[in-house]
């Protein structure tokens, strides 16, 4: 096949583009089984650290050392080919936009797992959010995006100016999308719920908080269900997080008596019961200790008595609750504590 550069045929271009070619596709295949030897080596080393700063630097550089190699391949070639000025020129700026992107990815997710390590070690047990994760990235992937540019001599100027104007158009358009999406930075930086929490807001929505988005929030019910919350709509609302400041709280059982029992057996009794459950029921605290209060008081037809215990979270409240009914219901058989049923007295007047 004929193959014509500035309307002559060309045999000995053709010849070094074919043989530039297949020393491109041999240097790649080396590099790329040295890249798979090599980080199978790390990893292995990483594994028997105790930091997880190797892990995730090893995951971090694992897609961007794509480039970096085919980067490699490009230098090499260019280095060794007799290519004519033109072509090596084209060759350099792929190179050069080769490095400038793979190094931006690898700045980006070493920064996104920077981030992610402090939060967690600055605060046990929270995690970092999408939102969060995707600013990082995207701050730094614009930063590398206009060093390319700049690079490759495309004058950045005129194109910050013209994003500025057009920024306004898309603000107006798109208020909603915008309000959702600083909401969620001001949850972020604000910090009233976090990744892992159990909240209630306003609306009777509650679950575990399993991530903040750019523009919604997702809670976890304890069905397993997922409830999505728009950002602007979370941030206004009123919200009840069990999680802070922490984990632990108290929950009241109602219980009534008949009014021939003794109030002060009773007491004992729930007590007492709630004593044993501890170290048998999951998620029931010995402190602060359990508490008996005389009220409401004095029912139409029952003596009122709320029993107050402690929980490690919220959602151990619901086995604990069901133990201890069945316990107390036993016991009060055993002691002839009569359960009362509504009554009514109806006096007749003569």
């Amino acid at each position: 096949m004929q193959q014509f550069w500035g309307g002559k045929f060309n045999s000995e271009l053709l010849a070094d583009a074919a043989f530039f070619a297949f020393e491109f596709l041999v240097i790649t295949v080396i590099l790329f089984l040295a890249r798979r030897i090599a980080l199978a080596a790390f990893s292995r080393w990483a594994a028997k650290t105790d930091t997880r700063a190797d892990d995730f630097i090893i995951d971090s550089i694992r897609h961007p050392s794509i480039f970096w190699i085919l980067a490699t391949a490009i230098y090499i070639t260019l280095a060794t080919s007799d290519l004519p000025e033109k072509y090596v020129n084209y060759g350099l700026k792929a190179l050069y936009i080769l490095i400038i992107l793979s190094v931006t990815l690898a700045l980006a997710n070493v920064a996104s797992r920077l981030v992610q390590g402090t939060i967690e070690k600055s605060s046990p047990g929270a995690a970092v959010t999408g939102l969060s994760k995707a600013v990082i990235k995207a701050v730094i992937l614009a930063l590398g995006l206009l060093i390319m540019l700049n690079g490759l001599g495309v004058s950045i100027t005129p194109m910050l100016t013209a994003l500025g104007v057009g920024g306004l158009a898309v603000a107006l358009a798109l208020q909603d999308s915008l309000s959702n999406l600083f909401a969620g930075m001001h949850l972020l930086m604000e910090r009233p719920i976090r990744v892992g929490d159990y909240i209630k807001i306003g609306s009777g929505e509650e679950g575990f908080v399993s991530d903040i988005g750019w523009r919604t929030t997702k809670l976890r019910q304890p069905s397993n269900n997922t409830v999505i919350v728009p950002n602007n709509k979370l941030s206004t609302s009123i919200i009840t997080n069990y999680h802070m400041p922490v984990t632990n709280l108290s929950f009241p059982i109602q219980i009534s008596v008949s009014y021939s029992s003794d109030p002060e057996h009773v007491e004992k009794v729930l007590l007492d019961e709630v004593e044993r459950a501890v170290g048998e029921v999951s998620g029931l605290l010995p402190e602060p200790s359990p508490a008996v209060r005389f009220m409401p008081g004095f029912g139409p037809s029952s003596l009122d008595f709320t029993l107050i215990c402690h929980v490690a979270e919220y959602v151990d409240q619901y086995l604990v609750q069901h133990e201890l009914r069945k316990r107390i219901f036993k016991r009060f058989r055993q002691e002839g504590i009569e359960f009362p049923f509504p009554t009514h007295t109806v006096y007749l007047k003569k």
